[in-house]
């Protein structure tokens, strides 16, 4: 296949670069006004006052609010994945299964100013799926991409022990993944304390390991 505007493209220099970063800055500035005000909040002029832009750079990027809010999930999601590699300090799928499960139900805990943010901003999402078909869609991909995951490392630390039964770990990662987001949200209402919500996951996640 033919490539083209290589230069543009590829390395450090050139539109594409500034484009990307032009889009990620405009989707973290709609993260900052949906961390502080939710996703009702989210337009043109908002976005582009938090991005230092004018509202027609902003909709030069991003024609409809709908290509905005997907932007943000997207971005949001990627930026949850960075600190969940940064915590492990490789890949997950290089790490330990039982650190990995550690860790990203830890990360589904706020614990510091960019999780709360980044956990305000799921939630709002969450809520807006019950009656936003598109957004239900991406939320359902999202969860069942995590489902997966943590139930293929619940299964690769049972491997020395008995077989798992058909259909287990997925019950048990969904299990698991419900609990951290139902704590959460009360630690984001400030019904309850950080400390205790990440303690009773963290028990958990022991019984579901335990032989």
């Amino acid at each position: 296949m033919p490539r083209t505007n290589t230069r543009s493209r590829s390395g450090t220099r050139g539109p594409g670069l500034h484009h990307d970063r032009r889009r990620a800055e405009i989707a973290d500035a709609v993260l900052d006004v949906v961390a502080e005000r939710g996703l009702p909040a989210v337009s043109l002029t908002e976005v582009a006052a938090r991005a230092d832009v004018s509202p027609g750079r902003v909709q030069h990027y991003f024609p409809a609010k709908r290509q905005l809010i997907e932007a943000a999930f997207d971005r949001g999601n990627a930026r949850s994945e960075a600190r969940i590699r940064s915590r492990l300090g490789c890949d997950p799928d290089e790490a330990a299964p039982d650190e990995v499960l550690a860790v990203v139900l830890d990360e589904l805990i706020p614990y510091d100013d960019a999780s709360r943010a980044h956990l305000r901003v799921r939630h709002d999402f969450n809520a807006r799926a019950l009656a936003d078909p598109a957004i239900a869609d991406r939320v359902r991909a999202l969860h069942a991409g995590l489902h997966r995951r943590l139930a293929a490392c619940l299964v690769r630390c049972r491997q020395a022990g008995s077989p798992p039964r058909e259909g287990e770990p997925e019950a048990t990662a969904v299990a698991l993944v419900s609990q951290a987001e139902g704590l959460a949200y009360h630690v984001l209402l400030g019904t309850a304390q950080a400390d205790t919500a990440r303690a009773t996951v963290r028990s958990a996640l022991q019984g579901a390991l335990a032989p």
